[in-house]
């Protein structure tokens, strides 16, 4: 094998192990903030998480699973609702909404589909602000369905960080209305 035919080689591994996401390799032994704030498809998430005072918890050890919303999946929400939730006033619900998208523990593809075939075609996750996402295949894609029936689709699966593991998602899922 030629040295040009070996560096080709290097570089497709390390794009296997280094996926893209937003133009930026996700390195595995960075954390879920250090890469986030690399991808130019989460500076809409970037904000909203420094905003709410979350930058911390999600540098920490982990695992967290977390999907991912797009800058696009934000701006399917109603005009105004983003730079609502960016007001300070608002940081409670900003929180609410950014830990409905972690689950605790580092959930690959594989393991929530398993999940899912195991449990008859849907499985139910605890949030970590306590809410539930229910996940099912649709097809080959996997997708979540929020507590208001809203659904987002996996655009990206397993991004490997050093904590943990993020999908990407194409729509920000909500937490029902607390009674």
């Amino acid at each position: 094998m030629t040295e040009e035919k070996k560096d080709m080689k290097m570089n497709d591994m390390s794009k296997k192990m280094n996926p893209e996401v937003g133009g930026a390799p996700m390195y595995a032994n960075k954390n879920i903030v250090e890469n986030a704030i690399n991808s130019k498809d989460h500076t809409t998430l970037v904000a909203a998480v420094k905003a709410a005072g979350l930058v911390e918890t999600l540098q920490g050890e982990g695992p967290f699973t977390v999907f991912a919303p797009t800058n696009a999946a934000f701006e399917k929400l109603p005009k105004g609702t983003v730079e609502t939730l960016l007001k300070p006033e608002n940081k409670k619900q900003l929180q609410e909404v950014l830990t409905y998208h972690v689950i605790a523990g580092k959930m690959d593809a594989k393991t929530i589909a398993k999940a899912i075939k195991d449990n008859k075609g849907t499985a139910r996750f605890t949030t970590v602000n306590g809410g539930k996402l229910t996940a099912m295949m649709d097809g080959k894609n996997l997708v979540l369905t929020d507590e208001n029936k809203n659904t987002a689709t996996v655009t990206i699966a397993n991004v490997y960080q050093s904590n943990g593991v993020i999908h990407v998602v194409d729509t920000v899922v909500l937490p029902g209305a607390k009674m």
